[in-house]
Order: structure tokens, then sequence, then C-alpha cells
């Protein structure tokens, strides 16, 4: 294979056609937030299961109704309960809201509609109509019907939603195994006291909290040494994951190990160096079937990696969509040179996006307040005012 520098669409087609299947597991309902389903979920029971009360109030049979007589309240149910024993004409049960409709009964008027004497009651709602405050028995759902298809995202409400359906259990589609390397003499831990020539590490931190937005939490996170022999051990350690990610080491300095390190561990070289700014030297891999990435060591670049690179991969993976794709003008005239796709930080507003300040791949600060990253094609040398732009959300 060819390894001379590739465009961003060819290493987004390389990474696509490389990411590996995702695995299929049973989770509990519980657990279950996040997650994709692998398989259509049948109801089990009618939903709701029995006709329903929607109110606290009184049923009684609305075809049986003389509007100028009282209804004799013979009982009352609350929910939880149930009775076998029919309503006749002109009665009536105090029912409270969730509670089952008794036989004899198909409409509810609510307790605020009546006038109580004693054990009679007079209704006097003009537009109560047969049926009204009823919640009819699979009206929500059949049981044995789909209640969610395969594909379907686990969001708090759909796991709400199946629960009533009687799931406790849902096939779906695994998280990838996610371990990070982070290579660099020069990186003391935040909260450590720093000497002349060290920096705080942060690239970890970033990448954990963007593979927390996906609800992923990493099996692995290490800071090594500039040192080959350290960053061949580290990263034989973690070829067992479905994603291994590695920042720093990655370009052609005296003290880059990371790709040399990676070809003495087996791994695969599919690409390295992508026509972009930033993140130039990106690097992937495969190992069997772990996916490698390797970015280089600047904190911006390495960001705009994960969201460009990485999470299209994971949502490969797991069958799940994250961000956002937006067209969007952009807020003022932008001039670049031809030849490298553009990565730039932005945030939207009043429907348009605005580049922010600070761009280069070492600052962070204006990806710190960024939504959105503004992509803009190789071939582009100007930008007018309202110009529509591709851009990627990032939150």
């Amino acid at each position: 294979m060819n390894f001379k520098m590739i465009t961003v669409l060819e290493a987004r087609k390389l990474i696509r056609e490389n990411c590996i299947s995702s695995k299929v597991e049973e989770v509990k309902l519980r657990d279950a937030y996040g997650f994709v389903l692998a398989e259509n979920v049948h109801a089990k029971i009618d939903t709701p299961p029995f006709n329903q009360s929607a109110m606290d109030g009184y049923a009684f049979s609305y075809d049986n109704w003389d509007k100028k007589s009282k209804l004799n309240v013979v009982g009352e149910i609350q929910a939880g309960n149930f009775s076998n024993s029919k309503v006749n004409l002109m009665e009536a049960v105090r029912i409270y809201t969730g509670a089952a409709l008794p036989f004899g009964t198909d409409t509810v008027v609510m307790q605020e509609k009546v006038i109580v004497t004693n054990n009679l009651i007079a209704i006097s709602d003009i537009y109560l109509e047969k049926g009204t405050n009823m919640r009819f028995q699979g009206s929500q759902g059949k049981n044995g019907e789909v209640a969610m298809h395969e594909g379907s995202l686990l969001t708090p409400s759909a796991i709400s939603f199946l629960a009533g359906t009687g799931i406790d259990k849902v096939k779906v589609y695994s998280k990838p195994i996610v371990s990070i390397i982070v290579t660099g003499k020069e990186l003391v831990q935040p909260g450590s006291p720093i000497a002349n020539g060290e920096i705080f590490e942060c690239n970890s931190y970033g990448l954990v909290a963007g593979l927390n937005q996906l609800n992923i939490q990493p099996v692995s996170v290490e800071v090594v040494d500039d040192v080959e022999k350290e960053i061949i051990q580290a990263i034989s350690n973690q070829l067992r994951s479905d994603i291994l990610i590695l920042t720093g080491g990655i370009s052609v300095g005296e003290f880059d190990f990371v790709s040399s390190a990676l070809d003495k561990c087996g791994v695969r070289k599919i690409f390295h160096k992508v026509k972009q700014k930033p993140g130039k030297p990106f690097y992937f891999g495969k190992f069997n079937q772990t996916l490698i990435f390797g970015l280089p060591g600047n904190p911006a670049a390495v960001m705009t990696c994960f969201y460009e690179y990485i999470v299209p991969a994971i949502s490969s993976f797991n069958k799940r969509s994250y961000f956002k794709n937006l067209q969007l003008p952009l807020t003022i005239d932008y001039k670049k040179k031809a030849g490298l796709t553009f990565f730039l930080k932005g945030k939207i507003k009043d429907n348009e996006v605005m580049l922010l300040n600070n761009q280069e791949s070492y600052l962070m600060d204006s990806f710190a307040i960024a939504d959105c990253i503004i992509e803009l094609d190789e071939d582009i040398e100007c930008l007018k005012q309202g110009e529509l732009v591709n851009i990627s959300m990032i939150i």
C-alpha cells in the first residue's frame, strides 16, 4: 500500500471500510440507556392492559344514561384494584386515575363536573361524550406487536416505554472497548508540581470526556514517556481493545516513536498523514479487529481528529449517530490556501456560524467554547460572508 498523504475523504472511506462489526449483547433494561436495539422488541401485554380511567371521577354507561336523572353510586375502585361486579343501568362507581373500569361502564366524568347528594350524582358536563376520560385497552400497543424496532436508540423515555410493556431485558449492539495511551516526556498531571520545560497533560482529559459524551467509559488511560520500549509495552497491553487511541509521538521527529512502535507490535498501517489542518500527521491502522488511531500531540488537533474520525468509527461500531451535520451561512469572509482541508472551531448564533479566534492546533481556549467544527474542503480558497459551509456539531 502506498502511504502518501491522503485526502480527508479518502481517510474517512478507509476508516469506514475497516470498522468492525458490532457484537450483540443482552443487557438489563435498567442498564440499557444509550444503547441501540439489535432486534425488534415485542410487547408482552396490551398497553394499557385494561380499560383505564384517565381521571379521578365517576364511571358509568353513557348509552344508558338518562341525562335528566341522577346516577346511583354503587362502589369505589382505586388504582390497583379490580371489580368483577357489573355496573347496571343508571349506576356509577367512584373511580380514581389509573384504575380499571368495571364491566358495564364506558365513560368517566371528572369529579369537578358532578354534584353529589348522598349516594347520588348529577352530571353537569355539557361536553361529555362516550369514552371521555378513558384509556382504552391496547390503545398504546397490542400484546405481541413490535413495541420498538431494531436500530432504535434507548433514551430514558424509550426505556420507560419498554418497561411499561413488560420488558426487563433487551438485546443491543455492544459499545466498543476503548483504551487511551498518551505519550510525552514533558507531560505532568494537573494538580502536580510543574518544572521548567514541562506542561500539564490535557489530552487524556479531553478524550475521556469526549467518550463520556458517547456514554462510553475507556477501560484504560495510560501516560508513557517518549521511550520506544515503554510505548511498545503499553500498546501490546491494549491490543485486545476494540479501539486504541494514542496521542503524541506520531510525527517524524527524532523522539516520535509511536509509528515505529506500532509497526513492531504488528499493527497494519492503513494510512499515515492526511491533507488537513489541524492534525496532518493523523495515523490509522489495524491489529486483527482492533482499530488504532494515532493522533498528534497538540490538543486542538486531538479533539478535532476525535470528533471527525473516531466518533464516526464508534457510530459504525454500535449503530448509533451522535452529532448532527448541518450547513449554515458564515458570518465573515474567509481566505485559505488550497491543498488542505481546514477544520475550524465555530459557534452558532442566530442561525449563522462564526469562526472563533485562536485556531492554531495548540490553542484550546476557543475550542472550550465552540459548539461545532467548520469543514472547508481542500480546494476552497475564498469564502464570502453568507456562503453556506459544512459544520459538524460537537455538543
